[in-house]
């Protein structure tokens, strides 16, 4: 079995996995190598500042201790209520207190869960693909060494995410309420249907770009918020602080990739960002809407607590927030000067 792109047979992803790539790339040459298909030779390193240059003593995977649960922590909330859109309802703030507490609870082990898949099935197979030269975008050696890090950044982001989730787990005995696949990833997979095979894996290269140049509202502010346990606030501390150098990396791996695609390929790309965005923004309200039916919410009621507490109007209010810097680097390249995809961006709220 793979082992990178997933645990089954018949992947999806087969035709840009790094591990076929890297395997095939040991084969004889092929007949469009022979024949000269022209190769872009990769960037040489002065151009390129890399924002790694302090990793090896301040990256959480080298610095941090494991961050543990301690006495005492069970008189405190695992998530700040406010960050908890469902904890705003008057019917949710009326439950008894530990059917309350297993609202944050379970929102905390969907953005666990978030964390886990994103990192594990999404970015560190960009990451790979670029410390291989896999991706078909040319990068300098400095900018493929620096993927390592980034691989081993977002690997220890899933690890210390499932052990505070076994944490949790075993301290409050709340078995986690969670889809097979969340919604982020049952979304991206339906949009590189849509895309076609022949910008599947553009469309994967971009959103990765997007989840990582995005600023996470919960990453910014529970990290602040002296009420929530410790460790909880020390995990989304330490991610923030890794995810800063990958915002930065990111950005400077969209110009490559930017400056290495045709016009119409900047075209399709730059159209695909709005929806991209909303992929990652959009909160997971199927699964909000299951938890609810476990407490004993009946369906319509439960689809009617979601729909107050997220209406359209807010989503779309804070995915134009979050993405504001991700929207400033798309159109400090010029993507949105097409009319068609600044039209897009509108549509979609986003400008």
């Amino acid at each position: 079995m793979c082992g990178i792109v997933g645990l089954f047979v018949g992947c999806s992803t087969h035709s840009h996995c790094p591990k076929k790539l890297i395997l095939d790339s040991a084969a004889p040459a092929s007949e469009e190598a022979e024949a000269g298909t022209p190769v872009v030779p990769a960037p040489d390193n002065s151009g390129y500042n890399s924002p790694f240059r302090s990793w090896d003593t301040r990256a959480s995977v080298r610095s941090t201790e494991r961050r543990t649960l301690r006495e005492g922590d069970a008189a405190r909330p695992y998530f700040s209520p406010e960050l908890v859109p469902l904890a705003r309802h008057k019917y949710i703030q009326d439950l008894r207190p530990d059917l309350y507490d297993e609202v944050l609870i379970q929102h905390l082990y969907r953005y666990l869960d978030f964390t886990m898949k994103l990192e594990h099935l999404v970015v560190n197979r960009t990451a790979l693909g670029i410390a291989q030269a896999t991706v078909g975008v040319a990068v300098p050696e400095d900018m493929r060494f620096d993927a390592y890090k980034v691989y081993c950044d977002e690997a220890y982001h899933a690890l210390f995410s499932m052990d505070l989730l076994r944490q949790v787990r075993q301290r409050t005995g709340i078995e986690p309420r969670l889809p097979e696949l969340p919604y982020f990833l049952r979304r991206l997979q339906e949009l590189q249907e849509e895309a076609g095979a022949e910008n599947r894996h553009l469309m994967e290269l971009v959103f990765v770009i997007v989840s990582e140049t995005l600023i996470s509202g919960s990453l910014m502010e529970l990290p602040q918020d002296g009420d929530v346990v410790p460790a909880v606030r020390e995990v989304l501390r330490d991610h923030a602080l890794d995810e800063g150098r990958h915002h930065t990396y990111f950005a400077i791996f969209l110009k490559y990739l930017w400056g290495q695609l045709g016009p119409s390929e900047r075209r399709t790309a730059a159209l695909m960002v709005p929806r991209l965005i909303h992929t990652f923004l959009r909160p997971d309200t199927d699964a909000m809407r299951a938890e609810l039916e476990g407490y004993g919410f009946a369906r319509e009621a439960a689809r009617q607590v979601v729909a107050e507490v997220l209406p359209e109007t807010l989503i779309r209010e804070s995915a134009r927030s979050s993405a504001t810097q991700t929207i400033r680097l798309f159109s400090f390249l010029g993507a949105l000067d097409l009319p068609e995809v600044a039209a897009e961006f509108q549509d979609q709220g986003l400008t």
